[in-house]
């Protein structure tokens, strides 16, 4: 049972007789006739037993858009349902209108539209909804919490998403007229033409040769569609916060435009999450749409307060590709993590890969060594400009050691990464 605000105001204005006839007789008559409102009301209440319920809610949505999450309801009683309906969503669904109230009239079913603005990504869920049923004077409610379970997968906002048609306009400029830096002939079956002196015997074909009766060799080219494997750090350092957003966020944006556009220059597309085990993996052979299983496998991923296990890197690369692939590690270049995780099993990637090494640098460095104003600024500057030392060495350490670094802050690193995979493919390095 529930009351409203109608059956307090009511029992303040009986405050008024009260006072101006004092006595018990008063108040407990008063207090008589709003029990037995409230009595009458409940009775005339529909029974939320009888409601039916069903929630109208899309599979998923992008974040930073709204989600139209409406309930049916349907009264199987034989009176009239006066309804309060409120589904019990977690507060980061960003629920619009927690409360509905709706009329039902008996035997029929009618629609409580309601929006959700989602806060975050991920999987947000509700566990019930609770139905307030009034009687016709609005005075008292009988109520039920209906378990009711849903779940809305939120996806990754894309925001970097306006970069790709420009980045896509010069993939094709510079289709078919990046220089191949590969050793002999290519792999890629081009054509068959008439055999000539000097031709190579190994790359004759015989059956063609049978059926035109006359010596046809075979003609390569060198792979242009290579693969692209990306994988994304879920460890702890992924949990940093820049410039309020999580660095795993900014990975996932960085990975969301590399791998379309990569998929738009005609390559396949991996991705794997891990730390200290593979959190999510898309599979390159898969038939489905590349950016909604890439958005649906990234949306429910979160920072693991654990450290990285990088001696698993090689392992799951190769699980993945056996071939010359190009490696993209989303990763942070924190000295520590680095230099005893990293440092080690690069030169058996780059031995066999290329390997992009991509991390996302906090600007409120760059503002914090610029300060001199106080001693705890001088303070806070010399700390910043040794944390952008420390990274500059290690950038440094990386690219001796043959990968290339993109290390940049979270607006600038999916366009920069994905400059930097054009790069590669103009130089032939792919």
């Amino acid at each position: 049972m529930a009351i409203s605000s109608r059956l307090v105001l009511l029992a303040a204005a009986g405050a008024v007789a009260v006072v101006l006839f004092p006595g018990p007789v008063s108040i407990l008559g008063w207090l008589g006739v709003l029990a037995a409102a409230a009595a009458l009301d409940l009775a005339l209440a529909a029974s939320p037993l009888k409601v039916r319920l069903e929630r109208v809610l899309p599979e998923s949505a992008r974040l930073d858009e709204d989600v139209p999450a409406a309930l049916v309801v349907r009264n199987g009683s034989g009176r009239t349902l006066h309804a309060v309906i409120r589904d019990a969503w977690q507060p980061s669904a960003g629920q619009l209108q927690p409360q509905r109230r709706l009329t039902v009239p008996a035997g029929e079913a009618r629609r409580a539209p309601g929006t959700l603005r989602p806060e975050r990504r991920g999987d947000l869920r509700t566990a019930s909804v609770t139905v307030r049923s009034f009687g016709p004077l609005g005075l008292a409610a009988r109520q039920r919490t209906v378990p009711y379970p849903g779940t809305l997968r939120v996806l990754p906002p894309f925001r970097s998403k306006r970069h790709l048609p420009a980045k896509l306009r010069r993939l094709r400029e510079i289709d078919g007229n990046a220089s191949v830096q590969l050793r002999g002939a290519g792999t890629e079956f081009d054509s068959l033409r008439d055999y000539v002196r000097g031709d190579d015997v190994r790359s004759i074909d015989w059956r063609a040769t049978a059926r035109r009766r006359d010596t046809v060799v075979r003609t390569w080219r060198p792979e242009r569609d290579r693969r692209v494997i990306i994988a994304l750090d879920t460890s702890r350092t992924a949990a940093a916060r820049i410039l309020d957003e999580p660095r795993l966020d900014t990975g996932i944006e960085a990975a969301l435009l590399l791998g379309m556009l990569a998929q738009g220059g005609g390559d396949r597309v991996d991705f794997v999450a891990f730390d200290r085990r593979v959190r999510a993996r898309v599979d390159s052979a898969a038939k489905a749409n590349l950016l909604s299983r890439l958005a649906g496998t990234m949306a429910p991923l979160d920072a693991e307060l654990i450290e990285a296990d990088f001696s698993l890197l090689p392992g799951i690369i190769s699980s993945v590709s056996s071939r010359r692939s190009l490696v993209v590690l989303v990763t942070s270049l924190d000295a520590g993590a680095v230099e005893e995780g990293l440092l080690p099993v690069l030169p058996a990637l780059l031995a066999k890969h290329v390997v992009v090494v991509a991390s996302v640098r906090d600007p409120a460095l760059d503002d914090l060594r610029s300060r001199r104003g106080s001693a705890a600024d001088v303070f806070r500057a010399a700390a910043a400009e040794r944390a952008l030392l420390d990274r500059a060495a290690v950038t440094a350490q990386l690219k001796s050691m043959g990968a290339e670094v993109v290390d940049e802050p979270p607006y600038e690193l999916p366009p920069k990464l994905a400059d930097m995979y054009i790069r590669l493919k103009a130089s032939g390095r792919l």
